[in-house]
């Protein structure tokens, strides 16, 4: 892709303070008490591409696109929009972004205002924006739900007279209002029945070449990830680990956490071939505690290819090969897993 990065994102950091709780007191004494929820996290999304966020829960991944969209203030770190430096606007300033950038959450339920009717959700973010003229708001919002597959009778519907998928077109109609150009898609495909993931994706995919939309789309599931991506980008513990176009990660993972994710992708065959009839795919230790986290790699305690100075010396997201980066020892050491 050519051109100045729709979005950039450079060393973003959350850090969520701690309550003085029991848990808090067990900390030793000048400990930073903080979650270190996203630490230092740095990357790109280009006009009209889909760049896939993935991880396991809690890595993050929510947590980083209500950075990007500025629900969250940044602990540290830098947000570009088009060029333009967002990390410090509030209030007011923000709304000219709420038009270029919008989310459709995980939960197509509870992201609806159950009081009011498909019409009226799908109609609200133009009025707030005043971009409806005299008479035009009803004709518009007719428009929008033919664009993602409704028919004009489920404007006077209300959420909880809708399927799952119908609620989920409604929130992406909704998102869509505004005329944005980047959409934070929020694990937007888990909550349905796999029967609908599939219409859900492939609608999705064909607003984004209609509309020459961008998006950053956050899942826990690399099947996802592999039909709307262009490029991946793995989180683990707050962190970027690897990043790289969707072809060459999944031909070739490179770093062991990227490696073990796809070692846990579902095989079809005989039935016979699993995960756990291989146990030097499975990976060992626990999750370090995202409060007292290691000094050196964050995934030491439960990689396979540990040495030394993985316990030592926190890895750089650095390029392994053309267009490829991973945080790993294993790479600048010359070596490879």
């Amino acid at each position: 892709m050519n051109g100045p990065a729709l979005l950039e994102v450079q060393d973003l950091a959350k850090h969520f303070p701690l309550r003085q709780s029991a848990l808090a007191r067990l900390l030793p004494h000048g400990r930073e008490r903080v979650v270190h929820a996203v630490d230092g996290v740095s990357f790109t999304v280009e006009p009209g591409e889909t760049l896939g966020l993935v991880g396991e829960s809690g890595c993050g991944k929510t947590t980083t696109g209500r950075l990007v969209l500025r629900a969250l203030d940044p602990t540290r770190g830098r947000i570009l929009f088009d060029g333009a430096d967002i990390t410090a606007l509030s209030g007011a300033a923000l709304l000219p972004l709420r038009r270029k950038a919008q989310i459709v959450f995980q939960d197509p339920y509870t992201s609806l205002n159950p009081r009011m009717a498909v019409g009226r959700i799908v109609g609200e973010p133009i009025r707030v924006h005043g971009l409806a003229a005299d008479g035009g708001l009803d004709a518009r919002v007719q428009e929008l739900l033919a664009l993602v597959g409704l028919l004009p009778e489920h404007a006077h519907r209300y959420p909880h007279e809708l399927s799952g998928g119908q609620r989920q077109r409604v929130g992406i109609a909704r998102a869509l209002a505004v005329g944005p150009r980047l959409v934070v898609a929020d694990e937007a495909v888990s909550a349905l029945d796999v029967s609908v993931r599939a219409q859900i994706l492939n609608l999705l995919v064909e607003l984004r070449e209609r509309l020459g939309l961008a998006y950053l789309f956050v899942s826990h599931d690399l099947g996802v990830i592999r039909f709307v991506s262009h490029r991946v980008a793995v989180m683990y513990l707050g962190k970027l680990v690897e990043v790289a176009s969707t072809a060459a990660l999944f031909k070739r993972p490179l770093h062991p956490y990227t490696q073990a994710l796809m070692a846990a992708i579902p095989t079809i065959g005989d039935g016979t071939r699993s995960i756990f009839d291989d146990p030097a795919r499975l990976l060992d230790g626990e999750l370090p505690n995202p409060i007292d986290l290691p000094r050196g790699c964050r995934f030491a305690s439960r990689c396979p290819h540990r040495f030394s100075r993985c316990d030592e010396v926190e890895p750089e997201l650095r390029e392994a090969e053309p267009g490829h980066s991973a945080a790993c020892h294993l790479y600048t050491q010359g070596g490879s897993p």
